[in-house]
């Protein structure tokens, strides 16, 4: 076992932290334990956090939402991130089960669940900092009734209907559901809050600006209503990138967060701004060969023999398939990398493994590192690297990675 000494910093493995100098293997945290595992770079995520912190208004919170396992990259890992840097004002995830997580990392931060909760467990968030996000009278009413025999007063955000139809109240009878949470008691109104439709997929905004006026009528309408203080939020990482005027009394960063572009359109977009943006990509995805070997001209390589060699071939297997998240769809068409350079995926990516093949790369072994995604030398390979061969988006590839596999939180600086 090679063993190499890594800078001083910080390292959090399995909610455990450890600070000094660390003896690891491949001059990675220590994770000789591990056949695949996801490390998670604080200093990068505390980078990206800062340079949307710098570029709000002072009274402009961040929201950084943490849903689906925080795109990935381990929940519990990133919120005790945001917590320590001091930039995170809120936290949003989808559902009350991962609320709960959260609040399990610190209460004290203000938690807003964005998608449903099944009106039995409404009860769960009474006396809590978690607050719920309503469309219909239902939830509004379980709410009231719960919380008020608590003898609590919880808060509510009104998902408004701008245009994506999805959850949402539109414009018509918004007025009918904030007079109903002004009448029902133990509730009352924080928030109110939309999603945009078609703001990452496209370099002509005119939709999200109608989306922006329709927001802003109802707003409006909001503080007629008795409502003047209620926060507004609309803004996702794309529209905090590119429209200022969107910002209202808090942003809600996801994607960007974590260093992914929202898409190819927004990158394109914003090279139109005066300051430029450097996002950093927080996650990188590791493993360990697990076999090494020579296979003759000729053979064939995994299931449905969809691949064949055409010279003596020496393969590495990865013990990683589209079990733990890596899409079958890379068969034959990915690469990864090894000592810094690149490996193409042979044959089909199975339930648990996939092969590469390494015949061109000097010295490989039995347990070398294989960098699935991330940086190793001067080669790397992205999340949209891979959306890009499967036909979809960075957040699916990152999102689906499985919560079995091990974060483990890395600190540069």
């Amino acid at each position: 076992m090679n063993l190499v000494n890594l800078n001083k910093g910080q390292v959090t493995l399995r909610g455990k932290v450890f600070m000094g100098e660390y003896k690891t293997l491949d001059a990675n945290p220590d994770t000789g334990r591990y056949h695949t595992w996801i490390e998670v770079n604080a200093s990068s995520y505390r980078h990206n956090l800062s340079f949307f912190k710098q570029h709000l208004p002072v009274e402009t919170r961040l929201c950084a939402v943490v849903k689906a396992n925080a795109y990935g990259h381990g929940v519990r890992e990133i919120v005790e991130i945001g917590i320590t840097s001091g930039l995170v004002d809120w936290f949003a995830v989808h559902s009350l089960d991962e609320a709960l997580d959260v609040a399990s990392v610190d209460s004290r931060i203000p938690i807003l669940i964005l998608g449903y909760v099944p009106l039995e467990r409404i009860s769960e968030v009474v006396n809590t900092n978690i607050r719920l996000t309503v469309w219909n009278a239902e939830t509004i009413k379980r709410l009231s009734s719960v919380s008020s025999a608590a003898s609590a007063d919880t808060p509510v955000h009104v998902k408004v209907e701008t245009g994506t139809n999805r959850h949402g109240v539109d414009e018509l009878h918004i007025t009918e559901i904030v007079r109903l949470i002004d009448m029902m008691p133990g509730i009352h109104l924080e928030g109110i809050s939309t999603h945009y439709a078609n703001i990452e997929d496209t370099t002509v905004y005119s939709f999200a600006e109608r989306q922006t006026d329709t927001f802003n009528r109802i707003k409006n309408l909001v503080s007629e209503l008795g409502h003047s203080e209620t926060i507004s939020h609309c803004a996702c990482s794309a529209a905090a990138i590119l429209f200022p005027y969107t910002y209202n009394d808090l942003v809600r960063i996801g994607i960007a967060g974590y260093g992914l572009w929202p898409s190819r359109e927004t990158r394109v977009s914003a090279g139109s701004l005066p300051y430029k943006i450097s996002l950093e990509p927080v996650l990188s995805w590791k493993a360990r060969l697990s076999q090494v070997k020579w296979i003759p001209a000729g053979a064939f390589v995994g299931y449905g023999c969809t691949f064949r060699t055409t010279r003596d071939t020496r393969l590495g297997i990865v013990p990683v398939g589209y079990s733990e998240g890596y899409p079958r769809a890379l068969s034959n068409v990915s690469h990864v990398l090894v000592r810094g350079k690149r490996a193409p995926v042979r044959g089909r990516v199975c339930m648990n493994i996939f092969m590469i093949d390494i015949t061109d790369i000097a010295h490989v072994n039995l347990e070398d590192t294989v960098t699935l995604i991330g940086a190793d030398g001067d080669e790397r390979i992205t999340a949209s690297d891979l959306a890009a061969l499967c036909g979809t988006i960075s957040y699916e590839i990152v999102s689906r990675i499985h919560t079995s596999i091990p974060r483990v939180v890395v600190d540069s600086r």
